[in-house]
C-alpha cells in the first residue's frame, strides 16, 4: 500500500471519521478546523492537527496543502464555506478534491466549481469513504477499542481454494476469523476445513496494525 498525504478540512463527525480511518490505514493526515476543541480532540489520532480559519485563502495556502495528494472538505452545513474552500483547494493546486454535500443542489454546485467527487454523509460513512479513497480491500471497520477492530476483508487471490487450516490466519496475519460471508449466506465460527473461494468476505477481529497489513498484499 502506497503511503499518501491527505488533508481533511472540517472536523465534524464525518470529517473526524475520515481523518482517523485514513491515519489508521497508514497514511499521513493533516486535520484542520476553526474549532480549537475539535483540533485538540483529534490531535493524537492523525499526523498533524491545525486550528485555523480556512475560508481565508492566505491561511489555506500557508498550510502547504498543494503538496497533498487528496483534500477532503468535510464542511457541509454552511454551503458558502463549503463552496469557497472547495474552490480555493482546486485553485491552490490539489489534484483530487472530495467535498461533502447536504443536498443535490449543493452537490451540483460543488461539481460545477471543480470538486472531483461529492459524497453525502447520510449515505456514505466516513470510514467507508476513507477506505474507498485508498482502494482498501478492507470493506468495513467496527472499532472495538483503541487497538482492536472487527473488519470485513475481501478474500485475496492468495486465499482462494484454501482451507482456513492451510491459511494459518492467526499465525501469519495475526487475525482471528469469526465469520465468512458468501453471497447471501454467512457462516458463523467456520471450521478449520472451511475452504475460501473467490468473492468470499472474511469477518475478522485483530489489531489495526495487523488488519492494515492485508492491504500490503492486496492485488
Amino acid at each position: 500500500m502506497d503511503k499518501k498525504q491527505f488533508v481533511v478540512i472540517g472536523l465534524g463527525r464525518f470529517g473526524t471519521s475520515v481523518a482517523k480511518t485514513l491515519y489508521k490505514l497508514g497514511h499521513d493526515v493533516l486535520a484542520v478546523d476553526a474549532n480549537e476543541e475539535r483540533v485538540q480532540d483529534i490531535s493524537e489520532y492523525v499526523t498533524h492537527a491545525i486550528q485555523t480559519d480556512v475560508t481565508d485563502e492566505e491561511n489555506l495556502k500557508s498550510l502547504g496543502i498543494n503538496n497533498f495528494d487528496v483534500a477532503i472538505i468535510g464542511i457541509g452545513v454552511d454551503m458558502q464555506d463549503s463552496v469557497m474552500i472547495t474552490l480555493l483547494a482546486k485553485e491552490i493546486g490539489i489534484k483530487y478534491v472530495i467535498a461533502k454535500a447536504n443536498s443535490e443542489l449543493h452537490a451540483k454546485i460543488l461539481y460545477k466549481i471543480g470538486a472531483d467527487k461529492v459524497i453525502f454523509p447520510e449515505r456514505d460513512t466516513g470510514v467507508r469513504v476513507a477506505q474507498d479513497i485508498v482502494g482498501s480491500n478492507i470493506l468495513d471497520y467496527i472499532e472495538l477499542s483503541s487497538e482492536y477492530s472487527l473488519a470485513e476483508v475481501m478474500a485475496i487471490n492468495e486465499w482462494h481454494d484454501k482451507t482456513l487450516e492451510e491459511l494459518h490466519m492467526r499465525t501469519k496475519y495475526g487475525i482471528n476469523v469469526v465469520a465468512i460471508k458468501r453471497k447471501d449466506d454467512i457462516d458463523i465460527a467456520p471450521s478449520s476445513q472451511y475452504k475460501i473461494i473467490k468473492g468470499d468476505v472474511i469477518v475478522a477481529i485483530g489489531k489495526y496494525k495487523n488488519l492494515n497489513k492485508l492491504d500490503i498484499i492486496k492485488e
